[in-house]
């Protein structure tokens, strides 16, 4: 399989897992059922567009920034979605905050834990 096409499967399950993790843990925060699959996609797809914008912008005019950059990135990516999808919400701006961190977390280790378990299991050696 074509290595774009891995690493946009892992960012969908690694998005997944924090959007997840979030709606379970946050009261305010409120992903439908069906929307959950809508809120994934639009999120990464957000996530993935402003990424390399926020990283041109940072090294040229903010350096400090890089280091924070998945989480500004997992800010504004919520932020944009919820004004995006009707069917989430987040519950405020500490819920925001919060969510922010909770996806950050979710998506890293399902980061580090997809490709190892999941997507190498997919590699099957040819004959």
């Amino acid at each position: 399989m074509p290595k774009f096409v891995l690493s946009a499967a892992a960012h969908l399950i690694a998005n997944a897992v924090g959007l997840m993790l979030a709606n379970i843990l946050l009261s305010g925060f409120s992903i439908s059922v069906l929307g959950i699959v809508i809120v994934t996609v639009v999120f990464t797809v957000v996530s993935m567009v402003l990424l390399p914008i926020l990283r041109k912008v940072s090294e040229k005019k903010a350096p400090q920034l890089l280091g924070g950059l998945s989480l500004i990135v997992i800010f504004f990516g919520l932020w944009i979605t919820e004004l995006l999808v009707s069917s989430f919400t987040m519950g405020g701006f500490v819920n925001h905050i919060a969510a922010t961190i909770i996806v950050w977390i979710g998506a890293l280790i399902a980061a580090v834990l997809v490709p190892k378990y999941l997507i190498t299991g997919l590699n099957v050696p040819k004959k």
